[in-house]
């Protein structure tokens, strides 16, 4: 049976990347035969100028029937002054919630070829691989809040972190999964020494390890992971949790590889996973042909994993990577001397040549 993938352009250069993902995934699928069908659908800006809306029903409905949707980026200043409620960010939230999406992956990798654009030293961070999940859907994001009241004749805000059982639970059993297809380790991360919240976390992230014996969790506080991630990245395989911690700490990480341009990420859940590069749309750069596409092939090897449990296929495409950056080639945004410039275009076709 084929597998439909529902493609979403976006705005800016998002169109230029799912067109190179899109190739780079027809190249992978034809080598490890794998049948994929692809349809385009419109969100975010591009959505709003065709439907005066940022997420049409016919793009939420063609997702829940997809086997995976790639995302591309959404907004730009040509929208800056629309309503608040439609604006072209509207969409992906609304994707998340119409998808039942509860968890962020961010994988970071930092192959040697790339070390030196690194805030840090080579020898540190080169061969960093680190998978960091974090819960999408709870805590204090969508907890019980107040913007404002007066206790005492003093203005007070306040905001609540709340977890289950049950949030915590598949959060990190997905985790736990998504370990066996890499080093089979899992650190949660907590504030256990302070937090309540994080004591139940704690406390259910053990329960659930007990279903998972072929993986080994260990727990680490937010503040030590934070630094320890900037002393030894490498010493990192799976990283779990809440939806704040992760908010910081998955930021924290992008910077590892010195380019946001490179990093892809997956949204997954109860329904239809969605994978996105973490950049915005840049519509600075749109139709140029110099825009990285790393970043959303990367995104297609995650779906090829994850949602389509190809790994073969995942693997060929981030080693055809791994092997056009050692071997010097470079769009714009990471050129330097003595390397090798190639717009969105050839890189892609280099990509594709590799599998």
């Amino acid at each position: 049976m084929s597998k439909k993938i529902v493609v979403i352009p976006g705005d800016g250069i998002g169109g230029e990347i799912t067109d190179a993902a899109t190739a780079v995934l027809r190249k992978a699928a034809q080598k490890h035969s794998i049948d994929l069908e692809f349809e385009t659908h419109h969100a975010g800006g591009a959505a709003i100028d065709l439907y005066g809306i940022p997420l049409p029903d016919s793009t939420i409905e063609a997702a829940r029937q997809a086997d995976a949707v790639l995302l591309g980026a959404v907004g730009g200043p040509k929208w800056d002054n629309v309503a608040p409620d439609i604006r072209p960010e509207k969409a992906i939230l609304g994707l998340r919630k119409a998808l039942g999406l509860y968890a962020n992956l961010r994988p970071v990798r930092v192959p040697a070829s790339l070390s030196e654009y690194s805030p840090l030293k080579p020898e540190i961070v080169s061969d960093t691989d680190v998978l960091i999940v974090r819960e999408l859907t709870g805590g204090i994001y969508f907890g019980e809040k107040c913007e404002a009241t007066v206790v005492d004749g003093v203005e007070q805000a306040w905001d609540i972190e709340v977890y289950s059982v049950p949030e915590v639970t598949r959060i990190v059993a997905l985790a736990c999964q998504a370990a066996k297809l890499r080093r089979g380790k899992v650190v949660s991360v907590d504030k256990a020494n302070v937090l309540a919240s994080s004591r139940l976390w704690r406390r259910t992230a053990d329960k659930v390890a007990q279903d998972h014996a072929d993986v080994e969790l260990s727990h680490m506080y937010v503040d030590n992971c934070a630094m320890q991630l900037a002393l030894a990245p490498k010493n990192f395989d799976v990283i779990v949790t809440s939806n704040l911690f992760g908010d910081i700490l998955s930021d924290e990480a992008a910077v590892l590889g010195g380019s946001i341009g490179m990093m892809p990420s997956a949204s997954m859940g109860e329904g239809t996973g969605l994978y996105e590069p973490i950049h915005g749309s840049a519509p600075d750069i749109a139709g140029k042909g110099i825009a990285n596409p790393i970043g959303t092939i990367l995104s297609a090897a995650m779906l090829l994993r994850h949602s389509l449990n190809e790994e073969a296929a995942a693997a060929s495409i981030e080693s055809a990577v791994d092997k056009v950056l050692a071997e010097g080639y470079r769009t714009a945004d990471l050129y330097r001397a003595g390397l090798t410039k190639v717009s969105t275009g050839e890189m892609t076709r280099l990509i594709e040549n590799n599998i």
